[in-house]
């Protein structure tokens, strides 16, 4: 199964994104949260918002969880 991550910090609109192990726009490490291993990025964004009120999903690597 994947591996999940979101960005620490925001996008400019309030949004932390999720993005997968492996995807070029990953945060570093200093960064990320791991969320753990989910077989979708749905998991992955249920995850992220035990940690943040606005998570999002990457474009490029979670674009099924991506909202405009």
């Amino acid at each position: 199964m994947p591996r999940y991550y979101v960005n620490k910090n925001a996008q400019t609109n309030g949004d932390h994104e999720v993005h997968k192990y492996g995807c070029p726009w990953l945060p570093n490490l200093e960064n990320r949260i791991y969320l753990g291993e989910h077989t979708s990025c749905k998991s992955a964004v249920r995850k992220a918002k035990e940690y943040y009120r606005k998570v999002n999903g990457c474009y490029h690597c979670s674009y099924e969880c991506h909202t405009s």
